[in-house]
C-alpha cells in the first residue's frame, strides 16, 4: 500500500510529519486533516515503540527522525514507560467532520491516557 503522499513532496512529507509527532509528544493531542492524522498515526506508534524500548540506539534513531531533543526526551522520559505493558495502540483518531474553508476531513490525533 505505501504511504499517503499528503499532495507534498518528500521532504516536504517527512518534515511536516516529523513537525506533527514532535507537537503530539508535547502537546498529548493536535487537530488536522483526516489523512495526515492517520498517516502520522502510524510513525507516532512506531516511536512510542522506540521509547518503550528505551535503549540508547533507540533514543537515537527516534531522534533521527523527530530532531527535536526536547521531544525524544520527553517521549523516553514519559511517554514510552506510560505503556510499558501495552502491547500497541496508544493512539486515537477522532473524526470531527468538515473544515469550514475547503471542506477537508479534520480529526484530533491524541495520546491515550
Amino acid at each position: 500500500m505505501g504511504t499517503r503522499k499528503l499532495g507534498v513532496k518528500s521532504a516536504h512529507r517527512n518534515a511536516m510529519l516529523a513537525n506533527m509527532i514532535s507537537s503530539l509528544i508535547k502537546h498529548k493531542r493536535i487537530e488536522t486533516t483526516l489523512a495526515r492524522a492517520k498517516e502520522a498515526r502510524s510513525l507516532a506508534e512506531k516511536m512510542i515503540s522506540l521509547a518503550k524500548e528505551g535503549s540508547l540506539h533507540s533514543r537515537r534513531q527516534a531522534l533521527t527522525f523527530l530532531k527535536d531533543k526536547d521531544a525524544v526526551a520527553e517521549l523516553f522520559e514519559k511517554v514510552g514507560p506510560r505503556f510499558a505493558d501495552r502491547d500497541g495502540g496508544y493512539t486515537r483518531v477522532i473524526k470531527l467532520g468538515q473544515r469550514r474553508g475547503d471542506g477537508a476531513s479534520m480529526a484530533i490525533l491524541e495520546i491515550i491516557e
